[in-house]
């Protein structure tokens, strides 16, 4: 299965990558390749929506967290949505969820 993206740039700060599907070691790539593709246009604050993620597995992760080095590294940041259990787990136990800001609504992200 592939992923599905979508772009949301309405926003004053943040622009909001929208992803659906699974995560895996296939399909990490395509989401790397959206995110940098965001970052070269100097979109530096991100909300990544991980409401519609199936799966998520540590090819996914490396992917985020690199994203996350490099929006900090422009003095930018990286914020996730995600309320769905499997997928919050994944960050609970491999302790990124200290790492990332995570809300449950676009609206909290923005505004959090």
């Amino acid at each position: 299965m592939g992923l599905g993206f979508s772009v949301d740039d309405s926003h004053d700060k943040y622009t909001v990558l929208s992803v659906a599907g699974e995560i895996d070691l296939a399909t990490a790539p395509s989401l790397r390749m959206h995110l940098l593709d965001l970052i070269e246009q100097a979109k530096i604050s991100l909300i990544v929506d991980l409401e519609a993620v199936d799966f998520l597995d540590s090819t996914g992760l490396g992917v985020l967290v690199s994203a996350l080095k490099r929006v900090r590294g422009y003095q930018g940041d990286l914020a996730l949505v995600c309320t769905r259990p499997h997928v919050l787990r994944v960050f609970d136990i491999t302790g990124l969820s200290r790492v990332f800001a995570i809300h449950e609504t676009i609206d909290a992200a923005l505004n959090g």
